[in-house]
């Protein structure tokens, strides 16, 4: 069979018409939504961008007009509302944004999502909590029940932050074992204060279970031993703490002198000061190795107390090992004192002797005339901070 040649010269003319046709609907079709597309939306961007917020927001405020349709524009709107304040309105276009039915799954969270935004930047922690329970099993499941978190706290609801915070180790989003002790504790602090001794009891376990190496558990449960009058479970609770988070002894110091005294066992409580002592000087340690000399009578020469408070003062200068010193009578302190007792006042001065911009709170050591910080002019008091 021959091929007809007719046929390809008809065919070739009809394809370029088809051809042409078909790039003009595709300009056309580009033209359309290039018209369709809201101007108003590229000039408010704009306008954002040179930070001009007030002109931004009438722009997007007639971008929506024009196009209701686009979520987008409602999200930008909504935002904008938010960093001005406008909480009201905020929540007005995000509660639009719900309000349709033809809204994806995706964005309909999004919504809800900044919906609980405004509630909690409009301080409407109701509210705020039931908009953010609704994102619970969504993509935003953790940031909300951080936010749950937060409200609890800011309500103390420890029960709900405790059970909250568990849910949200279980779920990888972190360790928050510390947290949940604090929150054991302060219900263990309510139950006490209810006289639900074995709910408290029970709430101190929880706690210590959650953060074993957590300081606070050990220290309420050490002073309710002491208020139970098992001073020597006390002693033993604090030396745990100390081996645990040795820093955190200095907040039971002299609590553990009387446990130890209580209990008979002023020896060790002298060794275990000493030797804390000896790796990390405090006046906490300090006072409570002066108060268990005090007690047991072997230490009343105000000589020896002061060459103690002197050796510390040298090593730590601050105003509170100064003022121990002060505490003693000034024929004991010598020159060695005396000395002491300057370095540690001109290094507690030093921070105030400073100037600092009225405008814009800029600190310096000199006095200027013109701010190094803001460019201020005279924004600089005459008189250093501790004269203000």
């Amino acid at each position: 069979m021959e091929f007809d040649f007719q046929w390809l010269l008809l065919g070739l003319p009809v394809a370029f018409a088809l051809g042409w046709l078909a790039s003009r609907f595709d300009l056309r079709q580009v033209r359309r939504m290039d018209r369709d597309s809201p101007r108003a939306y590229f000039k408010g961007l704009n306008l954002l961008l040179n930070e001009q917020q007030d002109k931004a927001i009438d722009a997007f405020i007639e971008a929506v007009q024009s196009d209701p349709d686009t979520a987008e524009l409602h999200f930008a709107l909504g935002n904008l509302f938010r960093r001005r304040g406008e909480f009201e309105r905020s929540v007005r276009v995000h509660e639009h944004l719900l309000a349709r039915a033809d809204l994806k799954p995706a964005d309909r969270d999004r919504a809800q999502q900044a919906l609980a935004q405004d509630f909690m930047r409009a301080g409407l922690f109701d509210r705020a909590e039931a908009a953010w329970r609704q994102l619970e099993g969504t993509a935003f499941d953790a940031e909300a029940r951080l936010a749950l978190l937060s409200l609890f706290e800011r309500s103390r609801d420890w029960a709900s932050a405790s059970d909250t915070a568990e849910s949200l180790q279980q779920g990888g989003a972190g360790d928050f074992g510390p947290r949940i002790a604090h929150y054991q504790c302060e219900l263990a602090l309510a139950a006490d204060a209810q006289g639900h001794t074995a709910e408290a009891d029970a709430a101190i376990a929880r706690a210590r279970a959650a953060a074993p190496r957590a300081a606070r558990p050990l220290v309420l449960a050490g002073q309710r031993e002491v208020a139970a009058g098992r001073a020597s479970t006390a002693v033993d609770l604090w030396d745990e703490l100390r081996s645990v988070q040795p820093a955190s002894f200095n907040l039971v110091a002299t609590d553990y002198v009387a446990a130890a005294r209580a209990s008979h066992r002023e020896a060790h409580a002298r060794d275990t000061l000493a030797s804390l002592y000896a790796k990390a000087p405090s006046m906490a340690l300090l006072r409570a190795q002066a108060e268990l000399d005090r007690a047991t009578g072997t230490d009343r020469e105000p000589e020896k107390q002061a060459r103690r408070q002197i050796a510390h003062l040298m090593a730590s200068p601050s105003l509170s090992a100064a003022q121990a010193l002060l505490a003693l009578p000034p024929q004991s302190w010598g020159d060695d004192g005396l000395q002491a007792l300057r370095a540690s006042v001109e290094r507690a001065a030093r921070p105030v002797q400073r100037y600092r911009c009225a405008a814009c709170g800029f600190e310096a050591q000199h006095w200027f005339w013109q701010c190094p910080g803001c460019l201020g002019w005279d924004s600089f008091p005459p008189q250093p901070i501790e004269e203000l």
